[in-house]
């Protein structure tokens, strides 16, 4: 039997899986329920309905409460915390009745250009496209109507929470991707504040009044409310009362399940989106386009580079192969062609024998395209499907490095360690071997990587009821729960390393094409 008062649930609404991860007294993962869901274009934005959000959150926890009651043959009633997480930025704006003013607007959309060049020269720094104030703000440029009307801003994580519980507050590292952080003051920069103030002077609100609490990790975030417990299980089995912690974003969620929260430690997340995080020693002196400053769940200052782009291109080709195999007879499951494919990329050429790839769904700020057109490229010769593949892998990674490398080469960040997880790196070796030529760093996957954002969110709701007086999240992760973790390090091999710093020279020269691809494609 199993005590589900000692279990610890983290549920992450991600770009095409809602994932729900419930943890036992040794942090360990003792049952999962998921639900497959895909963004949709609306009115030129990308977006979810409050339908789809909502069923795909009951779906994935009704999947994780059967298989609770198929491993235990018990139902699940109550649990020791919750903690909801989701795709960081975008935009939700409520009125003072609680209804959603516009549909969401995701993280993936490249819209606010013009708002975010304003905000970064106002500030004196980076507001990249995806956060949520560069959506207000090109929503007032807009002129908008829905602007005036506006009583609260938030994530989805934030809705999701306050839904569930009541409270209109967010973990700090989600709240870092609305707008800035004084990670001195754990709260947004008052200074940056009062210029936004200023700016919006002819709105009925002020910033800060439609903007949530902050609270950093560790913090109590309210208790699972009657209607939100029904909310999440229309069953009527999950109690009320369930202390929930603060909501965070995908960025914090894979820094906590990757225990990379520490100063000089970095972990990269690949899956729809790439991302990378860097916990720095001390702020960075330049101000970049392509580096986020966000923060850790506990407000330590981290360098974040985020492509929109990764395996969904990847993902599209691994398709086609399946379904010639099937035009030929051969019956081939997802994870063996992925397997197959993957494996072949390590015999490729470490450059990618001249082929390049553009994996780009949506646009790339971090290469200044506002929009994607998937595009592969190639001269005579270097054609084989190894060299093909590896090229495809690489071009997941290949924005990521441009900007990564402002950080290694300009700021002269140095890592001790670089952590993997996300579906790129579920094959093993392959993924981590080729990202560890491209960042020149040794890159370690732990056993549980698979299990990524929502495992890092049930351990940060284990934080809120097992951290012991003055205990630190990063003692907590190092001490408690990674102390005898099971885990795999690659070092960067050297023709690996020349060989993607070809591939990316290759790549950037070839932008222009993109370019004009997504000018005569689209």
């Amino acid at each position: 039997m199993m005590d589900s008062k000692n279990t610890y649930l983290g549920i992450e609404l991600g770009s095409t899986r809602i994932k729900a991860v419930l943890i036992g007294e040794d942090f360990a993962p003792v049952a999962s329920g998921s639900h497959d869901w895909e963004s949709h274009q609306e009115g030129g934005y990308w977006t979810y309905s409050l339908d789809e959000i909502w069923s795909g959150l009951r779906d994935s926890y009704k999947n994780l409460a059967e298989d609770y009651h198929q491993k235990f043959d018990q139902e699940l009633t109550t649990v020791g915390a919750i903690g909801i997480s989701a795709m960081m930025h975008g935009y939700m704006a409520f009125d003072q009745a609680g209804q959603l003013l516009v549909p969401f607007r995701t993280w993936r959309n490249t819209t606010t250009g013009q708002a975010a060049e304003k905000l970064t020269e106002l500030f004196g720094f980076n507001i990249p496209q995806r956060w949520s104030v560069a959506h207000l703000y090109q929503a007032i440029l807009n002129g908008e109507e829905h602007v005036s009307q506006i009583d609260y801003l938030t994530t989805l994580a934030g809705y999701l929470h306050w839904k569930l519980t009541g409270e209109k507050v967010l973990g700090v590292g989600d709240a870092s991707g609305m707008f800035p952080i004084d990670s001195a003051d754990m709260d947004y920069d008052c200074r940056m504040l009062a210029k936004l103030d200023q700016l919006t002077a002819g709105q009925p609100w002020h910033p800060r009044d439609i903007l949530p609490e902050v609270l950093k990790a560790g913090e109590n975030a309210g208790f699972l409310t009657e209607e939100g417990a029904k909310l999440l299980d229309p069953s009527g089995k999950l109690q009320a009362g369930i202390p929930l912690c603060p909501p965070e974003g995908d960025a914090g969620t894979g820094m906590t399940a990757t225990n990379a929260v520490a100063q000089r430690t970095g972990n990269v997340s690949a899956g729809t989106s790439i991302f990378a995080m860097a916990v720095l020693e001390k702020p960075l002196q330049g101000c970049y386009p392509e580096i986020d400053m966000v923060t850790t769940p506990t407000s330590r200052p981290v360098a974040m580079v985020h492509c929109n782009n990764c395996t969904s291109d990847l993902d599209a080709w691994v398709g086609l192969f399946r379904q010639f195999a099937g035009a030929i007879g051969a019956d081939v499951s997802k994870p063996k062609a992925y397997d197959t494919l993957y494996e072949l990329a390590l015999s490729g050429d470490p450059d990618c024998g001249g082929l390049v790839n553009f994996n780009y769904f949506a646009g790339e700020p971090v290469t200044g395209l506002d929009q994607g057109a998937p595009l592969f490229l190639r001269k005579p010769g270097g054609m084989s499907l190894q060299n093909f593949m590896r090229a495809q892998l690489s071009s997941t990674m290949a924005a990521l490095k441009i900007g990564m490398d402002i950080l290694f080469e300009n700021e002269r960040v140095t890592l001790d360690k670089l952590m993997g997880h996300g579906g790129l790196l579920k094959t093993p070796v392959v993924g981590q071997r080729l990202m560890a030529g491209a960042m020149n760093t040794p890159v370690t996957v732990m056993e549980t990587a698979g299990e990524g954002g929502p495992y890092g969110m049930a351990l940060l709701a284990a934080y809120l009821v097992e951290k012991s007086g003055t205990e630190s999240l990063e003692d907590f992760l190092d001490s408690r729960v990674f102390a005898g973790a099971k885990s795999s390090t690659i070092q960067p091999d050297l023709a690996d390393v020349a060989g993607f710093k070809a591939y990316t020279e290759r790549y950037k020269n070839c932008l222009p094409v993109e370019l004009a691809a997504t000018q005569h494609l689209i």
